[in-house]
């Protein structure tokens, strides 16, 4: 097991939630605005202080230092662009200073890889402060991945991703959601808050469902994500149907 969460808390944001994630695996946090997806994504990095036990791979989180903990998992959070101008290339570098000596060639051919599957290969030699708001995220996306790249990382086993599709328009959210299972295939664990209910239904390999702080519903997407208990949750009807083998939610209000 990749990470346990044991009565991971922090009251009143979010009440005790238990899960656990595997090697590969992608877990979709989902719930309205408020629910505590962020707080759990922040308690699970490691850098917010969390009631309950956390573990990763086996290692208690509370234990790991700030070094050890750059190298086993990456954090993406919410947050506007930096008051400071840097170059993309040298903002991904830094993002890649936790892992120590690197190969240039090893760094460059995933970089190559990396930014070449988010389409931000033109936008190395940009300034920062030059990039829209799409373009940003996806170079922060980028840095995030490179941190616990399995061929610059061999340590790496898990990424937090909170809500990573803001800001991105439909094209740039499925790239997104490629380079997130491509990932997942080579070993690392996703767990990501999302807004994007149908994604989830298609992307997530588990889904926890939060609202006011509390756990819903915990378990696949086609069994947590039923009418009833959508309808409940976000207070809007919805219709699911099935189109070509594949179920898709309809907000109907």
């Amino acid at each position: 097991m990749v990470l346990s969460a044991k009565n991971l808390a922090m009251p009143p944001r979010l009440l005790p939630v238990s899960f656990s994630v595997r090697r590969g695996e992608i877990v979709h946090l989902i719930g309205p605005n408020g629910s505590g997806k962020s707080s759990a994504i922040s308690m699970l990095s490691g850098l917010v202080e969390a009631k309950g036990e956390v573990n990763l791979s086996d290692e208690s989180l509370e234990k790991l230092d700030l070094p050890r903990l750059a190298r086993m998992r990456s954090y993406l959070s919410q947050q506007d662009k930096p008051a400071f101008a840097v170059g993309v290339y040298h903002y991904l570098s830094l993002a890649l200073s936790p892992l120590g000596e690197l190969s240039a060639g090893n760094v460059q051919e995933a970089i190559d890889e990396v930014c070449g599957a988010l389409k931000i290969i033109d936008k190395l030699n940009r300034n920062i402060q030059q990039l829209s708001g799409g373009e940003w995220q996806r170079v922060r996306l980028a840095a995030a991945c490179l941190q616990v790249w399995p061929t610059l990382n061999p340590d790496a086993q898990l990424l937090l991703l909170d809500e990573p599709a803001a800001s991105l328009d439909i094209g740039q959210e499925a790239i997104m959601y490629q380079i997130i299972r491509r990932l997942a295939g080579k070993g690392i664990a996703v767990v990501m808050a999302n807004h994007d209910l149908n994604r989830t239904l298609r992307e997530a390999d588990k889904v926890i469902l939060l609202n006011n702080g509390s756990c819903v519903a915990k378990g696949k997407p086609q069994e947590v994500m039923t009418v009833d208990t959508l309808e409940a949750v976000f207070s809007t009807q919805i219709q699911r149907i099935e189109h070509e083998g594949k179920s898709c939610l309809l907000f109907t209000d």
